[in-house]
């Protein structure tokens, strides 16, 4: 009788465990030793509500975000929650990554497990191929399709799986778009004297680049100062790095280094940058002539340590700042003065057209249905997002 009641005990205390749980965050996962260290707070707390059971005849489809912290990420978020209501045949069930790769790896397994349909993966890690193929290897062996956006994927890890799909932008439009914002910028008017505060023929920039290894980060450092400088050919001004650069340890990327700070997308980062930058350099001087940032939340960090100086207010002395992305936020500094120009990255488009790939797989058809209007690589199924210059 004593053993029975044990077992029996036990049972319940294992029930009681069981239905403690209720989502699909993992446990803790340590941070990596150069992330800040990992705050006390429930990972469980920043996931969205579970999603109600899916309507008869809908398909349940996980969404994984890298971060919710991202401004221009949030803001997709809310478009496609939005236009769900338009895609009944979808039940989506959202889930922050918190920017730790191997907290998504966990979450996408919980789904599989439970039964999703769809797999829509905003990775994080987008310097490792393998760990995309990981991603797509559950996948495949649960028979789920998968959608990759925003943060792209190597062409090796679509062509690996025929239910697997990219949908984002072309890394280098958003370079050379932020390229031609800045060059139109210097020619128009007055400008070229303006900004060229110490009159030596050259623009000193400050760069501001997204984290190591992600494409779209290394073509906007590359290609924006490549294509304004190629279209400032003959003006007497040409862009060169600002010695501001080199306050901060630097990196070799491919033949750029020493030529950007590492502000890894974030506002605070590039703020910290930037502040340390004025306390060495001075504007007024002509020692920063420019701010290039890969992202809008980057330049906004960058704006905040410009006004503590004086600077970007409004009324007075002014260094441009150019970004990418064209938040909400960023389009309300230009309109004030505070930022020179962005470049849109089309959120609303991108969201559509993941879901519209989604409602192909609760339809019954193949993930690459219904695109023909879309921009496809050739040969391949990535879907490309235009970008266009706001400013």
């Amino acid at each position: 009788m004593k053993k029975f009641l044990a077992i029996l005990i036990a049972l319940c205390m294992v029930a009681a465990v069981a239905a403690c749980g209720g989502n699909d965050a993992p446990a803790a996962t340590p941070a990596p030793a150069e992330d800040p260290p990992a705050t006390t707070e429930d990972p469980a707390a920043t996931e969205d509500p579970p999603a109600p059971p899916p309507a008869d005849g809908a398909i349940r489809a996980d969404v994984f975000w890298y971060t919710y912290a991202d401004t221009f990420m949030a803001s997709v978020r809310e478009d496609m929650m939005a236009m769900e209501a338009e895609f009944p045949n979808l039940s989506l069930t959202h889930h922050d990554s918190m920017d730790n790769q191997a907290t998504q790896l966990e979450q996408i397994d919980t789904a599989v497990i439970q039964g999703t349909d769809l797999l829509i993966v905003n990775i994080v890690d987008t310097a490792a191929e393998d760990v995309a193929m990981n991603i797509v290897d559950i996948a495949r062996g649960a028979d789920v399709p998968i959608i990759f956006f925003n943060r792209e994927v190597t062409d090796a890890v679509i062509e690996s799986y025929d239910a697997a799909a990219f949908i984002g932008t072309w890394a280098p439009e958003a370079g050379e778009f932020q390229g031609m914002a800045i060059a139109n910028f210097l020619l128009d008017g007055d400008n070229i004297d303006i900004f060229d505060v110490d009159g030596d023929g050259e623009i000193k920039y400050i760069m501001l680049r997204g984290e190591h290894g992600n494409p779209e980060a290394f073509y906007r450092t590359l290609l924006s100062v490549e294509t304004a400088n190629a279209m400032l050919t003959g003006s007497g001004v040409q862009l060169v790095p600002s010695a501001a650069n080199e306050t901060s340890t630097m990196y070799d990327d491919d033949g750029i280094s020493n030529y950007f700070l590492y502000a890894n997308w974030s506002a605070a980062e590039a703020h910290t940058l930037v502040s340390t930058a004025l306390s060495a350099h001075d504007p007024t001087a002509g020692d920063i002539e420019l701010v290039i940032a890969n992202n809008d939340d980057a330049a906004l960090g960058a704006i905040s340590a410009l006004q503590e100086n004086g600077f970007n207010t409004g009324d007075g002395p002014k260094v441009p700042v150019f970004g990418v992305d064209a938040t909400e936020v960023a389009q309300i500094a230009i309109l004030a003065g505070e930022m020179t120009g962005t470049v849109k990255q089309d959120g609303t488009g991108m969201a559509r057209a993941v879901l519209e790939l989604g409602d192909n797989i609760a339809n019954g058809e193949h993930l690459m249905a219904n695109t023909e209007y879309h921009n496809i690589d050739p040969g391949i199924a990535k879907i490309r997002i235009p970008h266009a210059i706001v400013g």
